[in-house]
């Protein structure tokens, strides 16, 4: 069963979009452009600090 974490081999800040990429199948950095563009508009600022904080790294289950 696939879980999402943050990874730790495919990081650049704390791991979470390279994470989110792993866990949907594509390349982190289609994940980190939609960040920036929703970074725009700071929703995507707010959602990385709390996906930050509450994902748990690949090697803690």
């Amino acid at each position: 069963m696939k879980r999402l974490c943050k990874s730790t081999s495919n990081r650049k800040i704390c791991g979470v979009c390279g994470g989110i990429g792993e866990y949907l199948g594509i390349d982190a950095t289609v994940v980190r452009l939609i960040f920036i563009i929703f970074g725009l508009v700071s929703v995507g600022v707010i959602f990385y600090i709390l996906a930050a904080i509450l994902m748990p790294y690949d090697d803690e289950y």
